[in-house]
């Protein structure tokens, strides 16, 4: 009987460690998914760049370089977006001292999408969404400065 009932407990534990695995994981999605929705938002914002009256500022970009910072997954990311003849050309990270490196260089792969469309809405990088959100914003708030 003592057995039978240290088996039914060690059960129980097992289901209940599994299903807390599993709503956790669920959590991590969802925070992912708002993560990712509110830097679209943040994007289609700027991308917009409605003014009070509601006429729409025009995409091009002054030369110069440009910094900005933003919420990344374990700190603040500053980068700074160089622009050339109305074009971004470069986008440099000066620091992301609480990044995880792993996840940082996956994130560095949306420099590259941002530089060929020229604009800062473009989807995160999967599997390093905050990092890459983090960067995004960040040149998001650089070209705020860049508008004419």
């Amino acid at each position: 009987m003592k057995s039978f009932v240290i088996k039914v407990i060690n059960l129980f534990l097992i289901v209940g460690i599994v299903i807390g695995y599993n709503v956790l994981l669920e959590f991590r999605n969802k925070d992912d998914e708002i993560a990712k929705l509110n830097a679209q938002l943040q994007s289609l914002q700027l991308t917009v760049g409605a003014t009070s009256d509601g006429s729409s500022q025009t995409s091009d970009y002054k030369d110069g370089t440009y910094s900005g910072e933003a919420q990344g997954f374990g700190g603040m990311i500053e980068v700074e977006v160089v622009v050339k003849d109305k074009k971004i050309t470069n986008i440099n990270i000066k620091s992301a001292d609480g990044e995880d490196s792993a996840y940082l260089t996956m994130a560095k792969e949306i420099i590259d999408d941002i530089i060929d469309k020229q604009s800062s809405d473009v989807d995160t990088i999967s599997g390093a969404t905050f990092s890459s959100t983090g960067i995004k914003d960040a040149v998001a708030k650089a070209l705020e400065k860049a508008v004419n």
